[in-house]
């Protein structure tokens, strides 16, 4: 096994070589995500990556954790249940805009109320990318794509509102503008013990809008930190959430200072609680023989 001391970057690239177009925001992304898992420490073998369909949910092949890509929408009921079934086992769930909040966006309430620990990395382009451009969730009111030529009638879902108004206890966004500064916020969303929501805006160089690139990133962000935001303020969470698509704003929006315990703590409480008034394996097989 790896020294846990000696964990690099590198230890977490696998040899399969990402087929983004050039420029993808998901480079970054995924570098980011190299040097959380370094600093956290753990080997591969101890950390399981899920993920669902899309250009972002390559990543779990991008890694040499376990890895698991999914059906379109459906990375956080599986993610959940490898955690539930084997809690010693570090998990991540990654997807994009379309992937977490369209046809899986049904899934998201309940791993929140569920409050399940594993860190859900969201690749948020407003774009359907692996499918040629068309709209998504999170797609700006007017945007003319392939599948509104005339301009979007609908308006966007805000995933910073929608995952506060849930009850997550952690909520964050970043931009692989900024690397140091994404790693360490999916760095903390994966050392916090429970559900941890991260919403990284991620440019689509082929098909996402010219002030969604990295460049236009840089010159938008404003770190949270730099505002005086405290992120045990739910209340000035929802308000800065409010500015979503107008204002990007990065670092940890809502962390809660008093995390309640785990269903897979919970679970695991019961069950030993449970098995102290259990018959014997043995004596089980005995009494079903003699029936």
């Amino acid at each position: 096994m790896t020294s846990l001391c000696t964990l690099t970057a590198k230890d977490f690239k696998s040899d399969l070589k990402p087929i983004w177009c050039p420029g993808c925001g998901d480079f970054g992304v995924v570098q980011a995500i190299y040097r959380a898992l370094a600093a956290i420490g753990r080997p591969p073998h101890q950390i399981a990556f899920v993920s669902g369909i899309g250009c972002s949910s390559r990543i779990p092949g991008y890694t040499t954790a376990y890895g698991f890509n999914s059906v379109h929408g459906r990375a956080l009921p599986i993610a959940q249940g490898i955690k539930i079934a084997n809690p010693e086992l570090l998990v991540l769930a990654a997807g994009g805009d379309g992937d977490g909040f369209s046809i899986g966006g049904g899934h998201v309430p309940h791993a929140i109320r569920r409050n399940v620990d594993l860190a859900y990395i969201v690749m948020d382009n407003q774009i359907y990318g692996l499918t040629k451009g068309q709209l998504s969730p999170t797609s700006p009111r007017g945007l003319r794509t392939v599948s509104s030529a005339f301009g979007s009638l609908e308006n966007p879902v805000n995933p910073l509102s929608y995952v506060l108004a849930y009850g997550a206890p952690f909520v964050a966004q970043g931009t692989p503008a900024d690397l140091p500064a994404l790693a360490a916020v999916i760095e903390q969303a994966i050392r916090y013990p429970g559900f941890a929501f991260v919403n990284v805006q991620s440019p689509c160089v082929t098909y996402g809008e010219e002030e969604q690139q990295i460049k236009a990133h840089k010159a938008r962000m404003k770190p949270l930190e730099s505002l005086g935001h405290d992120p045990s303020d739910l209340v000035n969470a929802f308000r800065l959430a409010q500015d979503y698509g107008t204002e990007l704003y990065t670092g940890v929006l809502y962390r809660n200072p008093d995390p309640s315990p785990t269903l897979d703590s919970l679970m695991r409480e019961r069950q030993q609680k449970m098995s102290e008034g259990a018959l014997p394996r043995e004596r089980i097989l005995e009494l079903f023989a003699q029936s």
